[in-house]
């Protein structure tokens, strides 16, 4: 009995030694305007498959991540209100994406209210290489977002940013 405690006690160690860790990350950044932003999430495996499945139409949210602002921003004719907003993805396409924020909660397989998502104006396009987790930064736009402030979102060989200023 002692032996198998033994056994137990040594593979549940190594298990813990050999299990792939995921951080829970926290950016924050000062947008033009004087806003703070925050972004706080778990860098999850990327997972191009489930996205490749999601229905046209759908939010995707891995795992929710949230973005915090400590002010209103106001982006073009889009109006993004002060507190915690999930960040997500919303599926046009096989190839088309547009990231969006929601206002509010979201239990686990809830679908959002589509009339409260908040499209931001976003640019989608593939990597060569492959992001193994989940990556979301605030970083200076390029293209068309060249001067602005963008939320950026990184997983597999799939990105988008959308515009924040």
């Amino acid at each position: 009995m002692k032996q198998l405690g033994t056994f137990l006690l040594i593979l549940v160690g190594a298990t813990f030694v050999i299990a792939h860790p995921h951080f829970n990350k926290k950016v924050t950044a000062q947008l033009p305007g004087g806003v703070e932003a925050s972004i706080t999430y778990q860098t999850v495996p990327a997972n191009e498959e489930h996205a490749r499945n999601a229905e046209v139409g759908s939010f995707v949210t891995p795992r929710s991540p949230r973005l915090t602002l400590s002010g209103e921003l106001k982006v073009g004719s889009t109006t993004i209100p002060a507190g915690e907003l999930i960040i997500g993805v919303v599926k046009n396409g096989p190839e088309d994406w547009t990231l969006a924020l929601y206002p509010g909660q979201l239990g686990q397989g809830q679908a959002p209210e589509s009339s409260k998502l908040i499209k931001l104006d976003s640019m989608y396009w593939k990597t060569e290489d492959v992001i193994e987790h989940l990556t979301i930064d605030i970083t200076p736009g390029h293209g068309r977002h060249e001067g602005k402030a963008v939320l950026t979102i990184h997983f597999g060989t799939l990105a988008l940013h959308g515009s924040l200023s």
